[in-house]
């Protein structure tokens, strides 16, 4: 009786634990929760899910991930038909944090040949979206992806050390002082803080980080430096740059990820937990000329874009699971980002667990028509694998019971084809393969070795 008595405390204890946010990020404990057998799985069967979500992406019969000849590899945004910086960059993370050496440097390679640009206004940069030969779709950059393809060098560096064939922080370094142009040390000014305001160098540089906010642009170069895109926003990458880039830069990167945390407050709706896809880098909705395309005149007023850059999508989704990361990494946070992770679970909780769409306006209404971003050819609201993830992931921010329903409906939930053929075995494999690396504690801040 004692020893039945004895397992009902212990069960009771850990469905409590189960609900408990940690207080410490990884940076200072090097620890990570396993959330999964927190609320009650096993650990085979977490490990065994993992590799099987992993092996959906990189070699089952939907695989996205390519190999070509001996030493190259690329991520293909399949309905799309082409390359993207955000999936090469997304899967460089996923096999430093797996170790997975060989498909990194195959991943890598490609990216270095096809993609980086190695001469002219955008050398250092990287071609946002490229055909499966390695040719251009777009020359310009996504800053999303040079900010991945940053943080996966230096933790590549950091597993593996730079003298196994690429140098990974060399490589960082030269992407760095790309999107960062600024003077070398013999131009500067006697007692010139290397930490303070940016130099620029050359004529016209592209900024990957506006020089006046500090927050990170959506596009570095053209139309997009003047507004940001909240999914960017990742504060932890910043310190991982603070701690292990060494370009002489720790606190201005360490601005850069409290900058980055402050602008989150501002750009999500607090009473839904909702962001847009864009926004001005104050947080306010992205405005834009009566004309698109033609400079407003003076007294001309700006309207609220209704093209549905202002309403929550697929670019949105991704916030959830990025706050999910700077809490587990850095909890620098704490107070805010738990509340947030409650507020955005009980808004979804509200539109059904099982039934929630995977586009909104800000204030938690559905958006109509052209406001509904299509993808694949499909224009229409679903209920997406990819959304269900980056929220399952949210709960390592909540101590609400509700958390547990959102971890199990991922855990259960089927990477198929809906009813129609629709099928995104790109996006929404990605976000649900990070989010059992985070629910099961495999996304990591990876120290030096």
């Amino acid at each position: 009786m004692k020893h039945f008595l004895l397992v009902i405390m212990l069960t009771i204890t850990l469905q409590t634990s189960a609900i408990e946010p940690w207080k410490k990020g990884g940076f200072e404990t090097g620890q990570y929760r396993n959330l999964f057998v927190e609320m009650g799985y096993s650990s085979a069967d977490v490990d065994a899910k993992l590799k099987e979500v992993f092996n959906d992406v990189f070699y089952g019969p939907n695989k996205v991930y390519f190999e070509v000849g001996d030493d190259m590899g690329y991520i293909s945004d399949i309905k799309n038909h082409d390359v993207r910086t955000e999936g090469m960059s997304y899967g460089l993370m996923i096999a430093v944090q797996l170790d997975k050496k060989d498909i990194f440097d195959r991943l890598w390679r490609w990216a270095k040949t096809y993609m980086q640009h190695h001469s002219g206004q955008r050398d250092g940069y990287f071609a946002w979206s490229c055909r499966t030969d390695g040719s251009h779709n777009s020359d310009g950059a996504a800053s999303d992806g040079e900010l991945y393809f940053i943080t996966s060098l230096i933790f590549a560096s950091n597993r593996w050390g730079d003298d196994t064939g690429i140098n990974y922080k060399a490589e960082a370094q030269r992407i760095i002082e790309a999107i960062q142009p600024r003077a070398t040390r013999d131009e500067m000014p006697p007692n010139f803080n290397m930490d303070g305001p940016i130099r620029q160098p050359r004529e016209n540089a592209s900024y990957l980080i506006d020089p006046t906010t500090r927050l990170i642009t959506f596009t570095p170069d053209g139309f997009g430096q003047r507004f940001t895109d909240p999914s960017y926003h990742i504060p932890a990458f910043y310190e991982v740059w603070a701690r292990w880039a060494d370009d002489g830069r720790t606190d201005y990167w360490m601005d850069c990820a409290q900058k980055s945390r402050e602008f989150l407050h501002k750009c999500i709706n607090p009473e839904t937990g909702l962001n847009g896809d864009q926004c001005q880098y104050d947080g306010s909705e992205m405005q834009m000329p009566r004309f698109p395309g033609r400079q407003q005149t003076e007294g001309e007023t700006a309207a609220p874009r209704r093209n549905g850059a202002n309403n929550f999508r697929y670019d949105s989704w991704r916030v959830p699971m990025n706050i999910a990361l700077d809490y587990e990494w850095s909890c620098a946070d704490i107070e805010w980002q738990q509340h947030y992770g409650e507020t955005i679970q009980n808004f979804f909780y509200s539109q059904g667990i099982n039934t929630f769409v995977d586009q909104y306006r800000t204030d938690g209404s559905l958006p109509e028509g052209h406001e509904i971003l299509q993808a694949g050819g499909f224009r229409k609201l679903r209920h997406s694998i990819g959304l269900v993830a980056t929220l399952a992931a949210a709960s390592v921010l909540c101590s609400h019971d509700k958390s547990k329903e959102f971890v199990d409906a991922l855990w259960n939930a089927k990477h198929v084809p809906f009813d129609d053929g629709y099928f995104d075995a790109y996006y929404d494999g990605l976000l649900r393969l990070f989010a059992f690396m985070h629910l099961s504690g495999n996304y990591r801040v990876i120290q030096p070795q």
